[in-house]
């Protein structure tokens, strides 16, 4: 749902996003979100136990910079507001981070099980990133640059839910 309400935010904030970029972002969700999982099982319980206390620290500071970008860049007029590769990818993993975790619960299953629990976050999370930045978008061409405030706003929530849930 983190990355859903991210891709709902890119949505509303970058309106003219081709729908190749948009299949390119959500499979970048879906991808990272699949993939921490997959991390956290191939670590397991061990190193997971150091860096789980800061995992939440993380994902305040990464999604509270984005957000606070996005509400600065509202305010600043530009002829065209791209999102970047880079910039999709930063939130992708900050949305996904916490589920490092999610690893350590299937962590005694087989590799085939693992493999599937993966296939099916990351083709859920695909299909929510699309159905959010699409409802972004929808809204976005409607607010203008109240739509960029929003989403910046909602970045910021997303840090400090993941954050509080983490503490």
């Amino acid at each position: 749902m983190d990355a859903c309400a991210v891709s709902m935010a890119n949505g509303l904030k970058y309106t003219h996003l081709k729908k190749s970029f948009i299949l390119k972002m959500c499979l970048c969700f879906g991808i990272a979100q699949g993939i921490m999982p997959l991390i956290g099982y191939g670590i397991g319980h061990a190193v997971l136990d150091y860096i789980k206390d800061y995992i939440p620290w993380i994902a305040l500071g990464v999604l509270s910079f984005l957000g606070l970008n996005m509400i600065v860049g509202a305010f600043h007029k530009e002829e065209e507001k791209n999102l970047s590769k880079n910039g999709v990818f930063l939130q992708a993993i900050a949305t996904s981070i916490d589920a490092l975790t999610v690893g350590i619960t299937i962590a005694d299953y087989n590799i085939t099980e693992a493999l599937i629990c993966v296939g099916i976050i990351g083709g859920i999370t695909t299909g929510m990133c699309f159905i959010g930045v699409c409802i972004g978008k929808r809204f976005g061409t409607k607010l203008g640059y109240i739509a960029e405030i929003v989403g910046g706003l909602i970045l910021i929530g997303i840090g400090v839910e993941i954050f509080l849930k983490g503490m």
